[in-house]
């Protein structure tokens, strides 16, 4: 199961000081209490972005090439085909597939502009009516490609971020050690508000390209942290090659209990399971744990069994496609008291794909309680199919289907056992409700 972390971005942040021209007039100040890199000249700290860096906008994908009618066609049939005989559903969902492939193969067989008909193949995939299948141009391949290599290698501020686009603001999800955003003084739950004056998040479209740049360059950051007024920080921009972080901490309690919590933001990167291990090693024996699942937008199977296995043993459910079944087995790979200790799971609609298996079946086996809110129902896996042009078409070919349940997940969701909600700009940890549910489930305060 492929699913992208669209909705979460990386982003790294850093202090200067000095002065160079800020849009409307101001200046770049790189104070003394402003951190820079020790790579940075502290006397040559650039503002960035501009309003000039701003007349471009973002470069999209790399064109594909030229592709002639009878290649066109020939990919056309064999993008057909592939949904044709490998689509989850034998009954296309309801939709008239058949007259959707007339349809697109008239226009095809008409004649197209090669990049006029990707977006006509990608069009015909959408009408398939899963939010989950899609095809990708050559170009957008490469895309897709340099975007997972940048969340790993990238210039920016050393923060996880989740934008919030009913808000016209990105949330702060996590702080990298060390980082520029982290000695600046962002944390956890912040908000970033706008760049040099320029909004990050706006007319439902964020635009993460802001918080990136060149290294060794500078921004004022308008940051608003839960209940209070918004406050300005300088940064300066670091070159990082780090995987995406598996947060964790302790959860302050009332009764003195030992409760961990850590945050999966992924099931992209295949450094998650080994990084939740030494998070569990650090906390040695515990009272309890809580998973926070909310922002993880699935990955694949080789980072979701390892991560299952440090919980769970055994069979766990099956994905059904139309040729048979195969199960889902996990091997036990306990840490500490990691496959008994009472777990909580923290579920959102940010929680989708192998991000809803995960919490579905540890809810299904009885081997943990869920609190947050239904996810949407996103449980198929997603089969590739990469064709001689470098296009790829990513469709669903199986279904998951829980051991014990006789819901369907894909229509119901996964639902909690406690049900809570806040936006993520209006707590802190501390306050987070969601938390607070959680240890009710387990008892605690």
């Amino acid at each position: 199961m492929r699913h992208g972390t669209a909705a979460v971005l990386l982003a790294f942040a850093l202090s200067c000081g000095e002065s160079t021209g800020l849009p409307g007039g101001s200046d770049l100040v790189i104070g003394p209490d402003v951190w820079v890199p020790p790579e940075c000249d502290r006397s040559a700290i650039a503002a960035y972005p501009t309003a000039a860096d701003l007349l471009e906008d973002p470069a999209g994908p790399p064109a594909s090439p030229p592709r002639a009618p009878a290649d066109q066609q020939a990919l056309f049939e064999a993008v057909v085909r592939a949904v044709s005989d490998d689509y989850v559903d034998p009954a296309f969902n309801g939709v008239d597939w058949p007259g959707i492939v007339a349809s697109h193969r008239a226009r095809v067989g008409a004649g197209m502009e090669t990049e006029t008909f990707y977006a006509d193949l990608r069009d015909m995939i959408s009408e398939l009516g899963d939010e989950h299948s899609y095809f990708s141009s050559p170009g957008e391949v490469q895309a897709e490609q340099a975007a997972l290599a940048g969340q790993n290698d990238f210039v920016g501020f050393g923060v996880y971020m989740l934008p919030l686009l009913e808000k016209d603001r990105a949330a702060v999800i996590a702080v990298l050690p060390g980082s520029p955003a982290e000695r600046g003084g962002l944390a956890q739950h912040d908000a970033i508000v706008a760049l040099n004056g320029f909004p990050l998040v706006a007319g439902g479209k964020s635009h993460p390209e802001r918080l990136r740049g060149p290294e060794c360059t500078g921004a004022v950051l308008t940051i608003q942290s839960p209940g209070q007024a918004p406050r300005e920080l300088t940064m300066v921009r670091q070159r990082f090659s780090v995987p995406l972080p598996v947060y964790d901490r302790q959860v302050p309690t009332a009764d003195g209990s030992r409760i961990g919590y850590v945050l999966l933001p992924t099931f992209l990167d295949s450094t998650v399971p080994q990084q939740l291990r030494d998070a569990l090693g650090r906390f040695g024996p515990l009272d309890a744990l809580i998973v926070d699942n909310r922002v993880n937008g699935g990955g694949s199977s080789r980072v979701l069994e390892p991560v299952l296995g440090l919980f769970a043993s055994g069979t766990m459910g099956h994905f059904a496609s139309r040729d048979g079944t195969r199960p889902l087995e996990i091997a036990a790979d306990p840490i500490e008291d990691s496959q008994t200790v009472p777990l909580v799971v923290l579920i959102d609609e940010g929680t989708v794909s192998y991000g809803e298996i995960f919490a579905g079946v540890l809810q299904d086996i009885g081997r943990a309680l869920l609190a947050g809110r239904t996810t949407l129902g996103n449980v198929e896996a997603l089969h590739g199919f990469e064709f001689t042009d470098g296009s790829e078409l990513w469709l669903a070919g199986e279904r998951f289907v829980p051991l014990h349940s006789t819901d369907d997940w894909e229509a119901t969701g996964i639902v909690p056992d406690a049900e809570a909600h806040a936006d993520w700009d209006t707590f802190t940890f501390e306050s987070d409700p969601v938390i607070a549910a959680a240890l009710g489930l387990l008892g605690h305060s």
